[in-house]
């Protein structure tokens, strides 16, 4: 009976032991896939969305300049991507796929409002950081201000940008609205109402008399006819909006400071101008979220963000 007992003892003695063993393996085993998740972590690719500013293919070759130049500053992967819309760049920033944004000033009001997003670039234009919208209409057409063209609404075919844009779509439209030519893309007085998606592709529709009049960005619509892409001498402005703060890059609301300050030092030193043309600039400054308050209060008038 003792020795069956000291049998059993033993046996059972035997499997903690074994337990243990395996235990300690496991936890050994956990530690190596923490070591090999940080690693990755490490190792993956900054990602920086960017919204078509001018339509997709025409942005191409200065964002593989941009993506090599930001690899080789900061001394890390960066993949940088043009998204078919404004509001697809939001979304990214929203649900964490990405790193870092080029925003629109509404876009990135919007972005701030739904996954805290911070601002810390943006561009200048000729050593200032601002720009206009404008409202073009090319030269054989007999209106020569705003007011003469919305005498005759009735009969003008108007072309909006991205429905997300500021300067292509927010600004203009709460000028329209204010004037009672414009009350929403169902609700309007003109002969028709179009959103193009981009700058340039507006550009282009007033220049070809696709329509009548357009919104557009002024210092995107300035480096399109500097560039040759569009004839500035077919095209006159008929209305500037009050400056508007420029466009900001944005960086997802996890961001360390150390990569922070290393995206600002690269940014700054930006001199390519194949690149700084693709945004209409001429360099680059630091930017915070308090230089979009502007456009923060337009954006809650319009009822695109809640307070």
């Amino acid at each position: 009976m003792k020795r069956s007992l000291f049998l059993t003892l033993l046996i059972f003695l035997s499997l903690i032991i074994s337990a243990c063993g395996n235990a300690n393996e496991n936890h050994s085993g956990n530690n190596e896939n923490a070591d090999y998740t940080d690693e990755a972590t490490e190792s993956e690719a900054f990602t920086i969305g960017v919204i078509p500013a001018q339509t997709e293919g025409s942005m191409e070759g200065a964002m593989d300049k941009l993506q090599t130049f930001l690899t080789d500053e900061m001394g890390r992967e960066v993949d940088v991507e043009v998204y078919p819309d404004y509001n697809g760049v939001v979304e990214a920033m929203n649900y964490d796929k990405i790193d870092m944004a080029y925003f629109g000033p509404l876009s990135y009001v919007i972005a701030h409002e739904k996954s805290g997003a911070k601002a810390i670039i943006t561009q200048l234009i000729d050593g200032e950081p601002f720009y206009h919208s404008y409202i073009i209409t090319h030269k054989d057409n007999p209106w020569n201000s705003l007011e003469e063209l919305l005498e005759d609404s009735s009969e003008v075919n108007f072309a909006f940008g991205d429905p997300n844009s500021t300067s292509g779509s927010l600004i203009p439209s709460i000028e329209l609205k204010d004037r009672g030519v414009y009350q929403s893309e169902d609700e309007y007085d003109f002969e028709s109402v179009r959103f193009t998606g981009s700058h340039d592709a507006t550009a282009l529709g007033v220049l070809n008399k696709q329509v009548d009049a357009g919104a557009i960005d002024s210092a995107i619509y300035n480096q399109l006819v500097d560039s040759g892409k569009v004839d500035g001498e077919q095209i006159k402005t008929i209305w500037e909006s009050e400056p508007l703060f420029q466009y900001p890059w944005a960086v997802h609301q996890d961001t360390d400071e150390e990569t922070i300050e290393a995206l600002r030092t690269a940014f700054l030193g930006i001199e390519d101008q194949e690149v700084l043309d693709a945004f209409g600039a001429t360099g680059f400054t630091e930017a915070s979220n308090e230089d979009y308050d502007s456009i923060r209060q337009a954006a809650l008038k319009e009822g695109l963000i809640e307070e």
